[in-house]
C-alpha cells in the first residue's frame, strides 16, 4: 500500500474532529510538536478557535488543582544562567513545596533584545516586559516563554522624561482577552491618563482618569500619581494612586472596563518621612505593606483587606522590626504568606509570625513573582514572533 493511501485512509478513520480533541488533550511543548506532523495538524494547532479552547482547558484544569494541591504556590524568577559561559538570563518555574524548599519545574531563556526591559506584571503564561520609562521610546513586549512566541506592542512615546508608567496585564475571562493597562502620570503634572491595549482587537486605547470616572469621590481631584506595581486580582488591576489630599487603590475593571476607588487602610503612615507603600497579595486578600526608617529602625506594617472593596475590613495583621533582614527590596508575598525580600544573604522568605527566614536556593534573581497556579497555552502562536 503506498504512502498516500495510508495516509488517506487514516484520516478517514480518524476525522479532524477527533484528532482536534486528542491535540486539545496534550501540553503545549507536545502540541507545537505535532505541528511538524502535517499540514492538517498545524493548521488545528494555530487556528485561533483550538487556542482559545485549549487555553481554557489548561486553566480549568489549574484552577482545580488549587483547591486539591499540597503545595504552597509557585515562585517565578528571572537570574543569570551559572551554567552557560554566555551571559543569558532565564525565567525559570519553582514549585513551593510545604517543607519550604524549591523544585525547580521550568527554565526558559529570555531573548537577547528583552535585556533592556523588566518584567512588569504576567498572567496565565503570558509575562509584559517593558523598558525603563526614562526612555521615551517606550517598548512593551508580550511573551509567552513556553512557546518562544512574542508580540511587540506600539505604544504611544512618552512625551516627558519625568512620566511614570504603571503597567498590568490582565485576562478578561467574559470576552476571553488579554488587556494591558497602561497608567501614565507625572508629578504634579496634569490628569493622569490610561490607555488599554486588547490583544483580541491589537489596538491601544486612551482613557483620561477623571473625578468622572472615580464616582466624584473628590471635588478638588488635581493631580493624580500612580506607583507601580500594578496588581491583578478578582477581575481588576489594582494600583497605589496619590491625589491632592489622599492616597488610594485605583481599581480598573478589566471585564466592563471601569475604574473606582478602594479606599486606604486607616493609617497616616504612607505620609510619614522615610516611609515606604507597596500594594501586594496575601494569602487571597488585597494588601498593603508600609516600611522604612524610624527612630526604632526599620519597621514594616502589613495591612490586609479581609473582604474585598469593603473599606471597614482592613485589619493590620502584622507590625515586624526589620532590621536584622532589611534590604530595601521587597518582592511581595509568597502563596503562603510568606514575605519574599532579597537581604545581605540573598533571596529569603520570612515566616511573619515566627520572624523565621529561610533562605531560598535561588542566586542572582533580579525580579521574583509569586503565583497560585502555574500553566502554559498557546497563546500568540497565531500572531507572535
Amino acid at each position: 500500500m503506498s504512502q498516500t493511501t495510508t495516509t488517506t485512509t487514516m484520516r478517514e478513520l480518524v476525522p479532524d474532529d477527533v484528532v482536534e480533541d486528542i491535540l486539545g488533550q496534550l501540553p503545549v511543548k507536545s502540541s507545537t510538536r505535532f505541528r511538524c506532523v502535517s499540514k492538517s495538524c498545524d493548521s488545528i494547532i494555530t487556528d485561533p478557535s483550538f487556542i482559545t479552547r485549549h487555553f481554557k482547558l489548561n486553566l480549568n484544569q489549574s484552577e482545580s488543582l488549587i483547591s486539591t494541591n499540597t503545595r504552597s504556590g509557585y515562585l517565578l524568577y528571572t537570574t543569570k544562567d551559572n551554567n552557560s559561559s554566555s551571559s543569558s538570563k532565564q525565567l525559570c518555574t519553582a514549585v513551593c513545596n510545604n517543607d519550604r524548599t524549591l523544585t525547580q519545574v521550568s527554565s526558559f531563556e529570555i531573548p537577547s533584545f528583552f535585556e533592556e526591559c523588566n518584567v512588569v506584571s504576567f498572567c496565565n503564561g503570558l509575562l509584559c516586559l517593558a523598558s525603563d520609562e526614562k526612555e521615551l521610546c517606550h517598548i512593551i513586549y508580550l511573551w509567552n516563554p513556553s512557546i518562544r512566541m512574542f508580540k511587540k506592542l506600539l505604544a504611544t512615546p512618552l512625551t516627558d522624561e519625568d512620566t511614570i508608567s504603571v503597567i498590568g496585564l490582565a485576562y478578561n475571562s467574559q470576552n476571553n482577552d488579554f488587556k494591558i493597562l497602561r497608567l501614565l502620570s507625572v508629578f504634579l503634572g496634569p490628569e493622569a491618563e490610561a490607555e488599554i491595549y486588547s490583544l483580541s482587537t491589537d489596538s491601544w486605547r486612551k482613557v483620561v482618569i477623571s473625578t468622572e470616572i472615580l464616582g466624584g469621590y473628590e471635588p478638588n481631584f488635581g493631580t493624580l500619581d500612580i506607583y507601580p506595581p500594578c496588581i491583578f486580582f478578582n477581575g481588576a488591576l489594582h494600583s497605589v494612586a496619590a491625589s491632592n489630599h489622599h492616597v488610594f487603590i485605583l481599581s480598573f475593571n478589566v471585564n466592563d472596563e471601569s475604574f473606582r476607588q478602594i479606599m486606604w487602610p486607616p493609617t497616616f503612615l504612607y505620609c510619614v518621612p522615610g516611609y515606604f507603600t507597596e500594594l501586594a497579595l496575601f494569602k487571597g486578600s488585597l494588601a498593603v505593606f508600609i516600611y522604612g526608617n524610624n527612630h526604632q529602625g526599620v519597621i514594616c506594617h502589613i495591612w490586609v483587606m479581609e473582604e474585598y472593596g469593603v473599606a471597614e475590613s482592613w485589619t493590620r495583621k502584622y507590625m515586624v522590626q526589620m532590621d536584622w533582614f532589611w534590604d530595601g527590596h521587597f518582592f511581595g508575598f509568597a502563596d503562603n504568606g510568606e514575605l519574599l525580600m532579597k537581604n545581605a544573604i540573598g533571596l529569603v522568605s520570612i515566616d511573619l509570625e515566627s520572624q523565621n527566614q529561610n533562605i531560598l536556593a535561588i542566586e542572582g534573581a533580579d525580579w521574583v513573582g509569586s503565583t497560585t497556579n502555574s500553566m502554559e497555552s498557546l497563546v500568540l502562536l497565531d500572531g507572535g514572533k
